[in-house]
């Protein structure tokens, strides 16, 4: 098969509705899954995602579909799948997720993070690869105050390790393009949920906690904006990107002008925590995980700020619809209504 693609992080939330997607939308695709199913978060859920992509390729036998255990700080593994099933595309997404784990659990994220991809680096350096679309985030935009956040806006004061991990890999993937004219696209994700997401960002944890009777905290007293973006909005953004590679040009010095990218995909909409909570209330009493006539407001409690966070985040698109005709679209509520009613059914409440 002619288009190759290989996905890391497919068993993580953005990675398994990629892989559904891919399998559901193309034809005579070739998708190799690399994931090294680590306990970060209940490993029950990225079990179910593989069943999903399992299912998915079941119903679509022009396209093929395998899935490999394993960790991406492993250049040895790396190098074979390169060698064996030599992707046309890759698409990185595997990483060490979250800014608050990376404040008490840094090694990890230097080995994922920073090792892995450089591993991916050196494989796509030492291979034909056509293409390099990885995974970049908000993050990276730090204390910045300037909104909405633009890709032309400077980025060098992270106030976490985590996004210091995903600065350097934009910075790493500039140079890899410049020295060895290899296409590479960074992708700034916003705030990304759904179903089946990950149990460490706040809609699926307020919903844990909600359900226990349990006290939800609100951080900067519920002054705090996020530009939360609907993981099919992410997913259509990422299957346009990884179609359009940018050009290779030959600059006035007879050197490669680097084929890089880097654009933001979010809902350029942010919303106010306490709306947001209102919304996610009333969308899990509605699919009856929550009871009518819960008591919200004794189980919310506002508390100052705390370290990594930052009080608002809003993407510039503009880029992003100006060179591939793409703008996420789904409002908050349709988002979580899909959300709670996954959770219902997935933790039968």
């Amino acid at each position: 098969m002619e288009n190759r693609i290989l996905i890391t992080g497919a068993a993580g939330f953005i990675g398994a509705n990629l892989v559904k997607a891919l399998l559901k939308s193309e034809r005579q695709v070739q998708l190799i899954g690399l994931d090294n199913l680590n306990d970060y978060y209940d490993v029950k859920l990225k079990e179910f995602r593989l069943r999903e992509m399992e299912t998915e390729a079941a119903e679509n036998p022009a396209n093929q579909w395998t899935f490999i255990k394993g960790n991406l700080a492993d250049k040895p593994l790396i190098e074979r799948i390169f060698s064996e099933y030599q992707p046309t595309v890759v698409v990185n997404l595997a990483a060490q997720a979250g800014v608050r784990y990376s404040i008490t659990n840094p090694d990890v994220y230097i080995e994922s993070n920073l090792i892995g991809f450089y591993n991916i680096l050196e494989a796509c350096r030492n291979h034909p690869v056509e293409h390099l679309v990885y995974a970049s985030s908000s993050s990276v935009y730090g204390s910045n105050t300037k909104v909405p956040y633009s890709t032309d806006d400077k980025v060098d004061n992270p106030v976490s390790l985590y996004a210091a991990t995903k600065k350097s890999n934009e910075l790493l993937a500039h140079a890899y393009s410049k020295l060895y004219n290899i296409p590479s696209t960074g992708l700034r994700f916003f705030t990304v949920y759904g179903p089946a997401g990950r149990p460490d960002m706040a809609y699926f944890g307020f919903t844990n906690k909600l359900i226990r009777g349990e006290k939800i905290k609100i951080f900067n007293f519920g002054n705090c904006k996020r530009d939360f973006t609907y993981v099919d909005d992410i997913v259509e953004g990422v299957i346009r990107v990884m179609k359009k590679p940018p050009e290779k040009k030959t600059g006035a010095d007879g050197l490669p002008i680097p084929p890089y990218a880097v654009y933001n995909i979010g809902n350029s909409h942010p919303e106010n925590l306490l709306d947001f909570v209102r919304i996610l209330q009333e969308e899990l009493v509605r699919a009856g995980v929550l009871p009518q006539g819960y008591d919200f407001e004794a189980h919310k409690e506002l508390v100052p700020m705390q370290p990594g966070d930052v009080p608002v985040t809003f993407a510039d698109t503009s880029a992003l619809e100006r060179d591939f005709g793409f703008k996420p679209q789904t409002d908050l509520r349709t988002g979580l209504r899909k959300f709670a009613e996954w959770y219902k059914e997935f933790y039968k409440v």
